[in-house]
């Protein structure tokens, strides 16, 4: 059944204001309703609205020290106004040093996708997110894309039976690993109950914007990339985690903020390591079941969370710096970052300057969403989508109309705005996509 639009009713007010009648027709062919042309206005004023409120909460919590308030927030590229305010919110709770918005940012669930906050002692269970520990990984081959390019349709169609792909799946396969057998760190996390359905959801990918590429270098050499996270494993921990601070689910909530010495800090922290571990042995399991489909050995590797909390030193204070949709980027530090299933992604390494001091020595973890969801399914066709990866020559299996091409960014445009603080090692060109289906919903994507 389909879902009624949230901005419908105020987008067709806004129009009649106009003078225009809103079930009238605009654009070429069929064209849409004329009040579909007022919805980004419509879903501007809610999410002010929204933003306000959580402003007002958050007045109302326990006061914010003086020396953490109006904490620097530097800022790569443009964006809304939504997307700026909810991050000013997230920084006005607890003892924030210094705050980042990447290039590719956008809303998110409390804090943006796309921002870093640095905190002293403390950490952002919100800021982790849901999907602790999601990331990306690529490993590059000794096979090259000449070798294998007659046989690329029946490869990318071996993966996607071989990966499980979608929500709530088990693997087909029994994926074994150490983590499973540290019994302590599902003690300490308070998770052990999850430790059986943790084990058989290891190495499954999920919706959404997860998904397995294929792509090839400059030199024509074959690399492998995915990109998922913890699974059921992490959801269920920041669910858990986020109730028992009294935290809110939603887009414009107040963060929730917990001490790191705390009883539930620790725990947190605990799980939240446990998560991280668990989503790098899924990507790892991952990248190896899809070597073992195309042959040949891995001759590098690069691997990074976007979505977790990293105990660093800056400025020479001891700080807990909370990346959600962010990249770490210290300089001579590899990263790996996508771009859309149709556009070329990157691999490229942290630089050391003012700008990426500046930055947390952070980077984008994608190109960025300039749609949502559902508004990419209403604005664009599959034969669209199709075309435009046909053009590039990308195999898809698999995906929806939500994670078009048309819906994101284009990478090129998010990096150049982080000029100086990271330069790109390898350009990587997809030849082949593997998603989920269509009609495919997953509550643990990032």
């Amino acid at each position: 059944m389909r879902r009624s639009d949230p901005y419908m009713e105020r987008a067709r007010e806004l129009c009649l204001a106009a003078g225009i009648d809103p079930d009238s027709r605009v654009g070429e062919g069929r064209g849409q309703p004329a009040w579909c042309s007022y919805r980004d206005a419509a879903r501007k004023e809610h999410l002010a609205r929204e933003a306000n409120t959580a402003a007002s909460e958050i007045a109302n919590l326990r006061p914010q020290e003086a020396r953490f308030r109006n904490a620097p927030l530097k800022i790569f590229g443009p964006h809304e106004e939504a997307t700026v305010a909810q991050m000013r919110n997230c920084m006005a709770v607890g003892n924030v040093v210094s705050g980042v918005i990447c290039a590719d940012g956008h809303l998110g669930y409390a804090q943006p996708v796309g921002g870093v906050i640095a905190y002293e002692k403390q950490i952002s269970i919100s800021g982790v997110g849901f999907d602790i520990g999601c990331g990306n990984m690529a490993a590059k081959l000794d096979t090259r894309f000449d070798d294998i390019a007659n046989i690329v349709p029946t490869i990318i169609r071996d993966v996607a039976k071989t990966i499980s792909f979608g929500v709530g799946r088990a693997n087909a396969e029994r994926a074994e690993h150490e983590l499973f057998d540290d019994g302590d760190a599902w003690r300490e996390s308070d998770m052990e109950a999850y430790r059986q359905k943790a084990m058989s959801q290891l190495g499954t990918v999920g919706s959404g914007n997860h998904y397995v590429d294929l792509m090839r270098d400059e030199e024509g050499f074959v690399w492998i990339g995915v990109h998922f996270g913890s699974r059921g494993l992490g959801h269920t921990s920041a669910t858990r985690y986020l109730k028992a601070a009294g935290g809110k689910d939603g887009m414009n909530v107040p963060p929730a903020v917990i001490d790191e010495e705390s009883e539930l800090g620790r725990r947190y922290i605990a799980a939240m390591h446990l998560a991280g571990r668990y989503a790098y042995a899924g990507r790892e399991w991952v990248v190896e079941r899809v070597r073992q489909i195309i042959g040949g050995s891995v001759i590098e590797s690069v691997h990074n969370h976007h979505n977790y909390a990293w105990r660093e030193t800056h400025e020479g204070k001891d700080l807990w710096v909370v990346r959600k949709g962010a990249t770490p980027a210290f300089p001579g530090q590899k990263g790996f970052v996508g771009g859309s299933m149709g556009d070329d992604a990157v691999i490229l390494e942290g630089v050391d300057s003012p700008e990426a001091k500046a930055s947390l020595y952070s980077t984008v973890h994608g190109a960025g969403r300039l749609f949502g969801r559902r508004e990419a399914k209403r604005r664009f066709s599959r034969a669209e989508m199709d075309r435009w990866l046909s053009e590039r020559g990308v195999t898809l299996v698999g995906a929806d109309l939500d994670e078009s091409p048309m819906a994101y960014r284009r990478l090129p445009d998010v990096l150049a705005q982080h000029a100086g603080t990271v330069r790109v090692l390898h350009t990587l060109r997809p030849f082949a996509v593997a998603m989920a289906g269509e009609g495919e919903f997953d509550p643990w994507k990032d």
